[in-house]
């Protein structure tokens, strides 16, 4: 579809001559998702659609116990420091964002009274500002009022550099002000076409200024509603052992009419993937299982007992391998793998092309994930638009092995290729679970034909995903050679999910691991296109903009994408929950209810 034909749609659905809907369905036929015609719509001024979402009990409380298996335990019950997706949904309990993301892409207001537009004055025509008017009414759960003060407090509290939040990001380069004690607004720097950053979805949960604010900065880490949060959302907090379990009780002051439905909830937390799919699937002892990272052939014997069903809804999600860009042995004024270092192997790009070369992702995909994980040669996927056609998968030993020959890389008598007294072993670490382990034992496979030895290592799900600045072997602290994990896509648009390859995002002992860009790679030319893309107001172009950066990180080779992953999650046969491949989980938790 040409430049101008699109353009002359979006003026169609604004004159009322095309139907929204209409207008979706003409982009999905040329290869949009829904979230990404929503989106283009959204900028061009068309405000989004009203999203409903299906909830039958006539009154609050009443179901009894609703239980959470999380095989990956939360750690943490603040928001701003979850580094991790367990810890962002643990959190969700408790906290709410002013607007969350339904599975077409629309905003759903929380705390906010509408969903800013061109047509209510919330939005402004030169991109510069956005107004969000806040819903009356609503209390924290120690009876405190919510009001604009706390939206403020949040956007200072996390872009304080000292704060050391993980959601830093989406609130250091614009200004917030309060208009009136229900009203805010948001401006920035530049022209943004995506606005919904902050305060909407994961980093968007507000936390109370009357219980922060003596702990902004230095002492973010001493809050005591870290591990005890006082939010507004449907659940209060009972109860909290970090990596093990969470309790929670019903809101009566829940500020949404008839919600929620269960009386009680259980977040267990531990044990592997397989065995909470079948804590769900099997024997119906739990209602949910996060995340079933499961071989697809366990998930339908699983199935079939009939106990629960897998729901599978697709994302950015990507699961990728990355190669450390700095040197995990050597340390620098007190830092591991300091920017100040190069890595002794994968700063050859000999080694790293020949490492791509030898991940048999279409055996990964089809022996492991199935109908759970597609390969994929794209760190960026999601939405179609913006998922190139310029790479390409390949998998050919024969040609990584005159790669490594060609760049003076010999084998010894031990099979093991050396280079300038340097052999090419490396260690490569992931999580605990039968799929990584099992693509990791194909990788190894692979890579010992090609004369590299790998050893592989493998850290505890709650460890390695820990939100924790002390322990080594997070995966932010990367403290290895190579890696392997999912990272979600939790927004209908690409700006927050490339920023993890942003020069100052890189995460270091200074701004305590909390930094985004975990492999530490750099380039001057990426970070300039993203800052374009940040304010390119024609969504044709931006879309461009974002496949150039998807080329370069990928084309250095030292991000490996190995399967694009859908959202996969277990729930029993009668639970009625509300999924979304752009949110959290928990994001409408309060409308989670038993059909009986």
């Amino acid at each position: 579809m040409k430049e101008r034909e699109l353009r002359n749609l979006i003026a169609d659905v604004k004159t009322g001559r095309l139907s929204r809907r209409a207008f979706v369905q003409r982009m999905i036929a040329v290869g949009l998702t829904a979230p990404m015609a929503g989106m283009m719509l959204s900028h061009s001024g068309v405000a989004m659609a009203a999203t409903a979402i299906p909830y039958k009990p006539t009154k609050a409380g009443g179901g009894g116990l609703l239980k959470l298996l999380y095989w990956q335990a939360v750690t943490l019950l603040n928001p701003h420091f979850a580094v991790g997706t367990k810890d962002q949904e643990g959190s969700r309990i408790f906290y709410e964002p002013l607007a969350g993301w339904d599975n077409d892409g629309n905003l759903v207001p929380f705390l906010a009274a509408e969903i800013p537009s061109k047509e209510n004055d919330g939005l402004a025509e030169d991109g510069l500002s956005v107004v969000w008017k806040l819903k009356r009414g609503v209390k924290w759960h120690d009876g405190m009022p919510f009001t604009a003060d706390d939206v403020v407090f949040n956007w200072e509290y996390a872009r304080t550099p000292e704060t050391a939040a993980v959601s830093i990001a989406s609130y250091k380069d614009i200004k917030v002000e309060k208009i009136d004690d229900f009203t805010v607004r948001v401006s920035f720097a530049k022209p943004t076409p995506f606005w919904a950053d902050a305060f909407v979805g994961q980093y968007g949960m507000i936390i109370p200024k009357h219980l922060f604010a003596d702990y902004i900065g230095g002492k973010s880490r001493d809050a005591p509603t870290n591990l005890k949060p006082v939010g507004t959302g449907p659940y209060v907090f009972v109860d909290f052992k970090p990596g093990d379990v969470v309790l929670a009780k019903l809101n009566p002051d829940y500020h949404v009419p008839n919600r929620p439905y269960f009386d009680t909830l259980e977040v267990k937390g531990g044990g592997d993937a397989v065995s909470a799919a079948r804590a769900v699937l099997q024997t119906g002892e739990y209602d949910y299982g996060y995340n079933m990272l499961v071989e697809d052939e366990i998930l339908l014997k699983l199935e079939s007992a009939g106990k629960g069903k897998v729901s599978i809804i697709e994302t950015g999600a990507v699961e990728f391998m990355m190669l450390n860009v700095t040197d995990p042995a050597a340390e620098v004024d007190g830092e591991r793998a300091s920017l100040k270092t190069k890595h002794p192997l994968f700063s050859d790009p000999a080694v790293r092309q020949a490492i791509n070369l030898l991940i048999d992702r279409a055996s990964i995909e089809k022996f492991i994930y199935g109908r759970t994980g597609s390969a994929t040669a794209n760190f960026l996927n999601s939405p179609e638009r913006v998922r190139s056609k310029n790479t390409k998968l390949e998998f050919n030993i024969e040609k990584a092995n005159q790669i490594l020959e060609a760049a003076g890389w010999k084998k010894g008598a031990d099979g093991v290729r050396a280079k300038d007294s340097k052999s090419l072993k490396f260690v490569f670490q992931t999580s605990i679970n039968a799929p990584r382990q099992k693509t990791q034992a194909i990788v190894k496979q692979a890579c010992q034909k090609a004369g590299i030895d790998i050893e592989l290592k493998s850290v505890v799900a709650s460890v390695f995903f820990s939100s924790d600045t002390a322990n080594p072997d997070t995966y932010s602290h990367f403290y290895c050679d190579a890696q392997m994990y999912n990272t979600t896509m939790q927004q209908p648009d690409p700006q927050f999910f490339m920023n993890q390859y942003l020069s100052w995002q890189a995460a270091t002992k200074e701004n305590k691991w909390q930094g985004r860009n975990v492999s530490r790679w750099q380039s001057k030319e990426y970070d300039e296109i993203y800052k374009q893309a940040e304010q390119e107001l024609d969504a044709v172009k931006r879309a461009a903009m974002y496949i150039k950066l998807n080329d370069l990180v990928v084309g250095d080779n030292y991000i490996q994408p190995v399967v694009r992953r859908p959202k996969v999650t277990a729930v029993s046969g009668n639970l009625k929950a509300h999924f979304s491949g752009w949110d959290n989980d928990l994001w409408q938790i309060a409308s989670w209810y038993r059909d009986t």
